[in-house]
C-alpha cells in the first residue's frame, strides 16, 4: 500500500513553471506541506495564490539553486516554517540554443552543469544533515532520458543529467544507512517551457505525442509514495508514441 503524502514536508525546487510548478501543486493536493522555490517570485506567488484559493495553502521561498547559500537558506527556511523536511524534489533544470560543440563555448557549458547539476548537489548537501539528523528523508531528482544515451540534447546537458545520475546513486549507496533513499526520474520528451531553448522547435505533430507536466509529476508522486521500505532508483518515462 502506497504511504500517505498528507502532513509530509516536502521541498520542490523549480517550482515556477513546467514540470516543477505541477509537482508542487500535486504534492499539495495530496496534503502535503509544501515549500516551493524558484527564481521567480512573481510566478511563486502567483502559484501560492492559485493553491490558497483552492484550499491547498503552501510556503514559497525564492532562491537560485546554482548559489550554495541560497540552498542552506531554503532548508532552514523550510523547517522553521514547516518543520523537519521529508522529502526534496529537485525538478530544475535548463538548456541553450549553442549545445551543439561548433558553438558551446566554456561560458554556456559552466552556465549548463552549474543549474542541472551543481545545484542538484548544493540542494542535497543543504538538505542531507538534517535527513541523516533523522534518520530518513527522501532525495527526487528530475533527470532526462538524455541522461541515458546520446541525443540532440547537446553535450553539456548531456552530461549534466548523466552526472545527476552518479550524484544520485552515490548519495544512496553512501546514505542508505541513514535512512535515505535517493530517486532518479527521467522523462522523455515533454512540453515545457525548455522547449523554447532548442535550436528548432519539434513540430506540431510530435508534440501532439508529448508528456505534458502532469504526467511526470504523477511519476514524481508515485516514487514518493513508496514506502520507507523500497526505493525507485529510475525511473523512465517516454511518451507511448514516439
Amino acid at each position: 500500500m502506497a504511504d500517505s503524502l498528507r502532513d509530509r514536508v516536502v521541498v520542490v525546487i523549480g517550482a515556477s513553471s513546467g514540470i516543477g510548478r505541477e509537482t508542487a501543486v500535486q504534492f499539495a493536493r495530496e496534503g502535503a506541506r509544501v515549500m516551493a522555490s524558484a527564481r521567480r517570485e512573481d510566478r511563486l506567488k502567483d502559484l501560492a495564490m492559485e493553491l490558497a484559493t483552492a484550499g491547498c495553502p503552501i510556503e514559497i521561498h525564492p532562491a537560485d539553486s546554482t548559489r550554495p547559500a541560497d540552498m542552506d537558506a531554503l532548508m532552514q527556511a523550510t523547517r522553521e516554517r514547516l518543520g523537519q523536511i521529508d522529502t526534496v524534489a529537485y525538478v530544475t533544470g535548463d538548456n541553450t540554443p549553442d549545445r551543439t560543440l561548433k558553438r558551446l563555448t566554456p561560458a554556456i557549458w559552466d552556465a549548463m552543469v552549474s543549474v542541472n547539476l551543481n545545484g542538484a548537489y548544493y540542494a542535497t548537501h543543504a538538505a542531507l544533515p538534517g535527513m541523516r539528523e533523522r534518520g530518513r528523508g527522501h532525495l527526487i531528482y528530475v533527470a532526462s532520458v538524455s541522461a541515458l544515451w546520446a541525443d540532440p540534447s547537446g553535450a553539456a546537458y548531456q552530461a549534466a543529467k548523466r552526472g545527476m545520475l552518479g550524484l544520485a546513486h552515490a548519495v544512496r549507496y553512501e546514505e542508505k544507512e541513514n535512512g535515505i533513499r535517493t530517486s532518479v526520474v527521467c522523462p522523455g520528451l515533454t512540453e515545457t517551457d525548455i522547449l523554447q531553448k532548442r535550436p528548432v522547435r519539434p513540430p506540431a505533430e510530435t508534440m501532439v505525442k508529448a508528456l505534458q507536466p502532469i504526467d511526470v509529476a504523477e511519476a514524481i508522486l508515485s516514487v514518493a509514495k513508496m514506502p520507507q521500505r523500497a526505493t525507485v532508483m529510475e525511473l523512465h518515462l517516454y511518451p507511448t508514441l514516439l
